[in-house]
């Protein structure tokens, strides 16, 4: 018998310099989190800012995984750059919407939806500093 049933699969594309695409499958919980993260901390050491998280192939996630989520959010905005999150499966949607992650993380069912908000808000200009 397998101990873990669901490993977890990260897998990284750059479709831009700036941009990471990372494609997760599998569960998305306290004992796959901290591999994700590294992903991400990874790609944010490499100069990435702007990251695109597929979830289409995750059919759950905790809250470790949506911290994780929230945690790179939070530094991405201060590089400044974005996080955006592609066709949640309707498991993960349904957590992320009850718990507001996303209000605040833009949610887009496609790739190319994803590069279009970064491209718009690449392209929008900056607000002054108060």
């Amino acid at each position: 018998m397998p101990i873990a049933q669901d490993p977890l699969s990260v897998e990284v594309t750059l479709p831009r310099e700036d941009v990471a695409l990372v494609t997760v499958e599998g569960y998305l919980d306290v004992d796959t989190a901290t591999e994700f993260q590294h992903h991400l901390a990874n790609q944010l050491h490499h100069g990435r800012r702007h990251f695109l998280l597929d979830l289409s192939a995750v059919p759950f996630m905790d809250s470790s995984g949506m911290n994780i989520i929230l945690r790179v959010y939070q530094e991405a905005r201060e590089l400044p750059g974005s996080v955006h999150i592609i066709s949640p499966t309707p498991a993960v949607r349904r957590i992320l919407d009850l718990t507001g992650v996303s209000i605040t993380v833009p949610v887009s069912e496609s790739v190319d939806e994803a590069l279009g908000r970064v491209d718009r808000a690449q392209a929008a200009p900056a607000e002054p500093e108060a």
